[in-house]
């Protein structure tokens, strides 16, 4: 086994959620992940807790959205809701075996199941014990144009690090925001505001994600204006939508442009009330991370980047924002980019105006 694989169950059982004995630990995860989701088992199970392994079978997606009617789409997920209910921690391990699989199925179906999967999600957020993270397959590492070597050693590096020592150097950031009114976010084909007075910043490192390294923030929902434009295409349903352009009064989406899949990007901002305004402020603070990989779980921690995500607003820190959708994007700010709080520079060029 890649010693790398127990450095990484380590930190996910020891430090991303909290395993005492008795209790039942969710894992997910497909056959790519073997020799990780065993050793996350035996962790599991040497702290007197049952580890519940739910498999992933490849091609499985597909063949559901491909045949699934309406009516299961929509049916309320009684079994997984029993699941999130009686179980005490979730572990989830991404293993794509095609990034691709689902791009001929229509995005309608895949609202519609995201719809209903809410409940879910809602469950395991409120009891706030839930790490995911990225099994370095080879479906990844051909996305990120490298050979599987070579991404294992880029996911490893991104993911094993001392993130206690992390997260007292966001408390610089975390500090800044707390104590801040007004946000502007200044760059390329962008000039976007919004406030934060009274709300609190997460500064997140390693609990929720691997890899992690992030400061956000819930923007005050009817205060976004202004308009952006972002540098990495944004992936979704295995469709790639490029170059979208925002543009925001009173907090909501007025226009949505962007060069590929336009219509998609429109009915996603469609899916309910709260998917036209701002859920999230992210700033990205992992420094090991220097390259877009089309997965948003990496590509929202590089550093010299902030994300903003429409939708659904974790309550944690006093977000209020309400939806099914939570979608990150990204804006490279690291030539040319300026982020303001309350008009005094905070990054500039990518670059913190501290030592961090």
């Amino acid at each position: 086994m890649d010693p790398r694989i127990k450095k990484l169950a380590e930190i996910m059982v020891n430090h991303s959620i909290s395993v005492k004995k008795n209790d039942i630990i969710l894992v997910n995860g497909g056959g790519e992940a073997k020799d990780l989701i065993n050793e996350i088992g035996k962790l599991i199970l040497l702290k007197g807790a049952f580890p519940k392994v739910n498999s992933q079978i490849p091609g499985f997606s597909y063949t559901y959205f491909k045949y699934a009617t309406k009516n299961q789409l929509s049916a309320e997920p009684r079994l997984k809701i029993y699941e999130a209910e009686n179980t005490h921690g979730v572990i989830s391990i991404g293993t794509e075996y095609n990034t691709k699989e689902l791009s001929s199925i229509s995005p309608d179906k895949i609202v519609l199941r995201r719809k209903a999967t809410k409940a879910v999600s809602d469950i395991i957020l409120a009891k706030d014990n839930w790490v995911i993270c990225e099994f370095p397959t080879n479906s990844l590492a051909q996305d990120a144009d490298m050979s599987l070597e070579e991404f294992q050693d880029f996911v490893y590096k991104a993911c094993i690090q001392d993130w206690k020592k992390q997260q007292k150097k966001q408390e610089q950031i975390q500090k800044i925001l707390d104590n801040g009114n007004d946000v502007r976010i200044v760059g390329k084909d962008t000039d976007i505001s919004f406030s934060i007075k009274g709300r609190k910043a997460v500064n997140s490192c390693g609990k929720h994600n691997l890899p992690d390294g992030e400061v956000f923030i819930a923007p005050v929902e009817s205060s976004t204006s202004g308009y952006i434009s972002y540098d990495f295409p944004v992936i979704y349903a295995n469709k790639e939508i490029s170059d979208i352009h925002l543009e925001f009064k009173k907090g909501k989406v007025v226009k949505a442009t962007s060069s590929k899949n336009q219509d998609l990007l429109r009915k996603m901002i469609k899916i309910d009330p709260g998917a036209s305004m701002l859920g999230e402020f992210g700033i990205g603070t992992n420094f090991r991370i220097k390259r877009f990989i089309k997965q948003i779980l990496f590509d929202e921690k590089i550093g010299g980047t902030i994300h903003l995500a429409l939708g659904m607003a974790y309550k944690k820190g006093g977000g209020k924002n309400e939806s099914a959708l939570h979608w990150d994007m990204i804006k490279d700010l690291r030539k040319g980019g300026i982020i303001y709080v309350d008009n005094k520079v905070l990054q500039k060029d990518g670059k913190f105006t501290f030592t961090f």
